[in-house]
């Protein structure tokens, strides 16, 4: 059987991905970033035509339900800029969103999430490919349970992928514990997001260990101190044996973040250069396609 990904145009075969953007955001809103929205079609598509100018072929955008995934936009833009996007559902912390929204869909969460994935958001007809979830800080607090329990439950019923926002690159071990140590969730259907925001070795690679992908994202940020860092964190990794769980995103979530095109302009040749171009090969494109691709759904 062949894998497929599900983008915004439909589900393709994950070897046609190419080079790809694991983990960035064409559309976002939030209260926690007032005014710095990002709602511009017209701003989205030259950022995803810089990146296919780059070479880049797919975008995967991690904003999920409830913050702006601008999703009635995004399967026009994906066929102007030739470029794949997959889009996410699930949720956010809790303080991403007003209270009133939370209670409206908190007992629905699962439904909501497999219809995302199945039947198309809202009436835009643009299906989900990825879970997005996230944790708090050093912990999974109540909401993240509440939500990654959704999300195991989704997953298991869509074979979606979910991927997971770290707050500032921690708990990786404890959200892992829960999907996949109480939920059941394959650790190779986990992406990690944010690991270079907490450069702990011993939790990387214990994360890896697991089986989990693991996302570097988010460069060009001095608050984060991820540049620097990045070639040693990313050569230890690839040194113990897990070069093929590695993934880069450029996390663009205000309008200054350099992003998408950043992350092939300037890091890809860095990276290239520290790491070899195999290893390059690899975290852009063979490990995405495994990373994002659907698993089959076995019968009840």
């Amino acid at each position: 059987m062949v894998a497929m990904v599900r983008t915004v145009l439909g589900d393709v075969p994950a070897g046609e991905l190419g080079v790809c953007d694991a983990h960035d955001h064409l559309f976002i809103r939030s209260p926690m970033l007032p005014g710095q929205e990002l709602a511009d079609p017209e701003d989205a598509a030259r950022r995803l035509g810089s990146f296919r100018e780059l070479g880049g072929r797919t975008v995967v955008q991690w904003t999920p339900h409830g913050m702006g995934r601008g999703a009635g936009s995004l399967a026009a833009l994906s066929r102007s800029a030739g470029v794949h996007v997959v889009a996410a559902t699930g949720l956010h912390q809790a303080a991403q969103y007003p209270p009133a929204l939370l209670d409206s869909i908190r007992d629905r969460l699962a439904p909501l999430f497999v219809a995302e994935i199945t039947e198309g958001i809202g009436s835009t007809g643009v299906r989900a490919g990825l879970i997005k979830v996230a944790g708090a800080f050093h912990a999974v607090d109540a909401h993240a349970r509440l939500t990654m329990t959704a999300a195991a439950e989704a997953h298991h019923r869509t074979g979606a992928p979910i991927a997971v926002h770290l707050e500032l690159g921690t708990a990786a071990l404890d959200v892992l514990d829960l999907l996949c140590g109480e939920l059941g969730v394959a650790p190779q259907r986990v992406i990690l997001g944010h690991l270079g925001r907490s450069p702990d070795g011993a939790v990387q690679r214990e994360a890896a260990r697991a089986g989990a992908f693991l996302a570097f994202d988010g460069p060009s940020r001095a608050n984060h101190a991820t540049d620097w860092r990045l070639p040693e964190e990313l050569a230890a990794l690839a040194e113990a044996g897990f070069g093929g769980q590695l993934l880069l995103g450029g996390d663009t979530t205000v309008p200054e973040t350099p992003g998408m095109p950043y992350l092939l302009r300037r890091l890809r040749p860095r990276l290239e250069e520290a790491l070899g171009a195999e290893f390059m090969a690899a975290a852009l494109v063979g490990n995405p396609a495994r990373a994002f691709a659907f698993e089959p759904v076995r019968e009840a």
